[in-house]
């Protein structure tokens, strides 16, 4: 190397340093990549879920690297709570705005219900042809197991302070006033869904009108023709389209490290000094079916 004339020199080393990946030597464009996977909302001290609490290190993370041209958010969620959708959608499109910065959001099996709210924060949404995308909807689920604990010779005692406390209490026989009651909350909560769905997606949903608000959803493809997303691809091939063979990606997740995890457990009083209880795992196994059940309404 030594012997090499100066002129040399530069030609050589950017040879070799071609022949290293971008991210080595920091050539190309970068791109910071968010995942929010799951269900949204359904955590547990023993199961962290897709919250504001869980992600927001990870967006601000993402929004505050240096050099990124846009961040690229991957979503594979078939929804969960309403509010956590919308205080992390209001999270992205803050720091989207303080940092002048695109986001490009990419649907992978299913981005439904809260998950579709989630990718409302995208300037830009992409799917794949066969992604699951819409149920713009609201839904309460809850079972009926008076005439159970009857049939087993159980005697339940509840004592409350307010007439409508057992609202929707799953030991008791339905109440028209209460089911009236839980209709009109999901009326409140379908209408700020429909609103935000309009202001994003404007004149892109105009063709398909009020039809798009039923809760049904569709095909990645038939999405398209309906304006709720803007192509079909995936995020390396849209990014490579968009900022050159050379782009750089960098994945920022949620720490799921032991003290983190050991940290939440300690936050939630578990009662042991492990973080286990019959209390805690009986929650995580609520959570996981009822993770499971909003899968299962796409077909997973």
């Amino acid at each position: 190397m030594d012997n090499l004339s100066d002129e040399l020199r530069p030609s050589l080393m950017d040879r070799v340093g071609r022949l290293l990946p971008p991210a080595w030597t920091g050539r190309g464009t970068l791109i910071p990549v968010l995942r929010f996977t799951g269900a949204i909302g359904l955590s547990t001290p023993l199961r962290p879920g897709l919250t504001l609490t869980t992600s927001a290190a990870a967006i601000e993370k993402a929004f505050s690297m240096r050099g990124a041209k846009a961040v690229a958010i991957q979503i594979n969620s078939p929804g969960g709570s309403p509010v956590q959708s919308v205080l992390i959608y209001k999270r992205i499109r803050a720091l989207a705005e303080e940092k002048n910065l695109k986001v490009y959001v990419f649907a992978e099996d299913v981005a439904a219900s809260g998950g579709y709210l989630l990718a409302l924060a995208g300037d830009e949404i992409y799917a794949d042809a066969s992604s699951i995308v819409g149920s713009i909807g609201v839904v309460t689920a809850t079972f009926g197991l008076n005439e159970l604990i009857n049939k087993i010779g159980v005697e339940r005692r509840v004592y409350t302070a307010g007439r409508n406390k057992t609202t929707l209490d799953p030991f008791l026989p339905v109440k028209e006033d209460d089911v009236e009651r839980v209709k009109a909350i999901q009326r409140d909560v379908h209408a700020e869904f429909i609103d935000l769905v309009k202001a994003r997606r404007g004149v892109r949903i105009e063709k398909a009108g009020e039809d798009l608000f039923t809760g049904e959803f569709w095909s990645g493809k038939k999405a398209l023709e309906l304006g709720l997303i803007d192509g079909l691809t995936d995020l390396r091939g849209k990014m490579r389209e968009l900022y050159g063979d050379e782009v750089r990606f960098s994945l920022v997740t949620p720490s799921t490290s032991w003290f983190r995890r050991r940290r939440s457990v300690a936050i939630g009083d578990s009662g042991s000094d492990f973080g286990f209880s019959p209390g805690g795992l009986a929650a995580d196994l609520i959570s996981a079916i009822e993770a499971r059940a909003l899968w299962s309404r796409f077909g997973f």
